[in-house]
């Protein structure tokens, strides 16, 4: 009698780790810089965050419905998308604005990749990076916390670039109290966070350490050659999007390396693109786009560091 073997597709080690409970824990560990942002930006957050949840997993319905795949937005992933992507909103965002966010996440950095485990971007990045494109003028209009009043390019990072100001408080710089997108602002919030991702093992240490460690070094070193015109390593860390960037973008299983030397490349590469569009660029952050590049390099990084077959 013939036997037919059949191998699925990889990975093929079994654990009981699933997607809900991935999900879960990432939505467990953004609740504290979810509950910090509402706390700065009151009402606006509220509604940003409603929105792009909603709309995240309202697109992500319509598109599996569209293409005839399984619905799948109890898993928690539309969930997450959409509170990264409001997390990395100015809170002065028009709500239309956020729906096309959204849109653009889900159904063009999602769904047109096959879904779940398919995409190449981060999709909340890529709908941020959209946005920023198509709308740089509210992408760039910030408010300060609790008044709430309007200040166009007024974050901590934008006044050092631009103004060479260096007077900086650490303690509202890390705390929060200052203006930037809903959930990067409040380092505490976002490293406590982290540091329950790290104990539930969700995330893995190497991205983080390689990203938080690039950006600390090269800013040492560029403060020490020149202190009056560029910042040190801890505004460099607390400020901008670089640790919810290091923490709960640059680590998604999905579009982060697999073999842990493609980790350590991956998070040193978005660290020196990140400070080079920070020293010499012409934007104020480049965290964004530091993860998206290298989102790009991922395949290539897995195949120059996949290990050699037994064997051979």
């Amino acid at each position: 009698m013939e036997n037919n073997f059949y191998i699925s597709q990889g990975p093929h080690q079994f654990t009981n780790t699933s997607v809900q409970k991935m999900m879960k824990d990432v939505i467990i560990a953004l609740a504290p810089a979810i509950f910090a942002s509402i706390y700065f930006f009151r009402i606006r957050a509220v509604i940003l965050f409603a929105v792009s949840i909603v709309s995240c997993m309202a697109f992500e319905a319509i598109f599996q419905l569209f293409m005839k795949r399984k619905i799948t937005i109890l898993d928690g992933s539309a969930v997450v998308t959409g509170m990264l992507l409001a997390m990395i909103m100015p809170p002065s965002l028009p709500i239309w604005t956020c729906i096309v966010g959204s849109l653009v996440a889900i159904g063009l950095a999602k769904q047109l990749f096959g879904g779940l485990g398919a995409n190449i971007f981060n999709p909340a990045l890529l709908g941020r990076a959209f946005l920023m494109a198509a709308f740089p003028t509210y992408m760039t209009r910030w408010n300060m916390p609790f008044t709430l009043d309007a200040v166009t390019g007024a974050t901590p990072l934008g006044l050092v670039k631009f103004t060479q100001n260096l007077n900086i408080n650490y303690q509202e710089l890390f705390i929060g109290r200052v203006s930037g997108s809903l959930g990067e602002t409040s380092a505490l919030a976002l490293i406590i966070g982290g540091i329950y991702l790290l104990i539930k093992k969700t995330i893995d240490w190497c991205i983080p350490l390689a990203y938080i460690a690039t950006v600390f070094v090269i800013s040492s070193v560029t403060n020490m050659i020149a202190p009056d015109t560029y910042a040190g390593a801890v505004f460099h860390v607390l400020a901008g999007g670089l640790l919810i960037g290091a923490i709960f973008m640059a680590t998604d299983p999905v579009t982060s390396p697999v073999t842990k030397t493609g980790r350590w490349v991956f998070g040193i590469g978005c660290g020196l693109i990140t400070m080079i569009i920070r020293l010499w660029g012409g934007l104020p952050e480049g965290v964004m786009y530091s993860i998206l590049l290298m989102n790009a390099v991922t395949p290539l990084l897995n195949r120059l560091t996949r290990p050699r077959r037994y064997g051979t």
